[in-house]
């Protein structure tokens, strides 16, 4: 379990109420930000203290890991600059009955606070240049006691893996997310029924899009299974990211079995340029080496054309569940 920090001025009502944290990938000009880059290690059970209006009013428990996901559309102008794509994480809220102010406790939070990504200035405001940040076990300890009951009994609790409820939200908002490009396929007038139908059919990895990654691939890289009924197209840049022309090319994707194929798309694994297996460091190891992921030392699974390295970067930047 990891301690988190959130400044949420601008959108509490809505991610409270909505039971999620969202922040854009990149800041608006285009640089990394790294308390955006912390959504990518959330893990199911971290506890998240949310701060507002120099107040620390709810604790949040995640309940999933960090997936892609359009900008809210409750957020209205809230960082209307943002990026439409972002990271959001699910979390179960609870209000705090007596919300905790630090201003009135510098005295025992300022000797802990962290030299680096402070979530707090040391007159006790927030860093509004801060998101989300890590605390320090310390720093946790102290704010639970400061809180009391409800924080320091959700500190005790053993939390376990996300939700099958929760992964069904995750399911559920990237299925609506790409049935609204579908459905911009469908009256789409410049591109060909038999264009639209390839187009369809690649997101679920079948049709022409297997056949042309077929032609490159012959195997899963990981389990090695051959038999081409075994395997799904898996797209190195997710369909819903890629452009049409990116959905049907044959260099943007790989030939997996369907237990692999889930953990590439949801960023639990990725691949080096060399070949060499990435596994997240939130990822649950136990399960993986049931899938046939080997956890301990190192994989290569062979060499990538140069298509594929270019995909395999935007999934490294964009889907891999590991900070930069």
């Amino acid at each position: 379990m990891r301690f988190w920090w959130v400044n949420q001025n601008q959108t509490f009502e809505q991610e409270t109420s909505g039971g999620y944290l969202w922040s854009p990938k990149r800041n608006a000009n285009g640089a990394r930000n790294p308390f955006y880059e912390s959504m990518r290690e959330v893990a199911p059970g971290d506890l998240i203290f949310s701060f507002k209006d120099t107040y620390i009013p709810t604790i949040g428990i995640a309940q999933s890991y960090c997936y892609e996901c359009p900008k809210p559309a409750e957020f209205g102008k809230a960082g209307e600059n943002w990026q439409l794509i972002g990271w959001k994480v699910d979390v179960n809220y609870q209000n705090i009955v007596e919300p905790l102010r630090p201003r009135d406790h510098m005295e025992i939070l300022q000797p802990i606070l962290p030299a680096k990504y402070s979530p707090l200035q040391d007159t006790g405001r927030g860093n509004q240049g801060v998101y989300l940040t890590e605390l320090s076990h310390e720093l946790s300890v102290a704010l639970a006691k400061l809180i009391g009951g409800d924080a320091q009994k959700l500190m005790d609790v053993n939390r376990v893996a996300e939700t099958e409820f929760s992964y069904k939200q995750q399911i559920d908002g990237l299925s609506e997310w790409e049935d609204h490009i579908k459905s911009e396929l469908e009256c789409d007038t410049e591109i060909t029924e038999t264009e639209r139908q390839a187009l369809v059919k690649s997101r679920v990895g079948q049709g022409r899009f297997k056949t042309n990654v077929a032609q490159i691939e012959h195997r899963c890289r990981i389990t090695k299974v051959d038999r081409i009924e075994h395997l799904r197209a898996s797209h190195l840049k997710p369909w819903r990211d890629s452009s049409n022309s990116e959905r049907l090319d044959g260099e943007n994707g790989l030939l997996l079995t369907p237990s692999i194929d889930h953990l590439f798309d949801r960023g639990f694994i990725s691949f080096e340029d060399s070949g060499l297996l990435l596994v997240s460091p939130v990822a649950h190891t136990s399960s993986l080496e049931k899938m046939g992921v080997p956890v301990t030392g190192k994989m290569n699974v062979g060499s990538f054309v140069e298509g594929q390295k270019q995909y395999l970067d935007f999934h490294r930047e964009n889907v891999f569940l590991e900070r930069r």
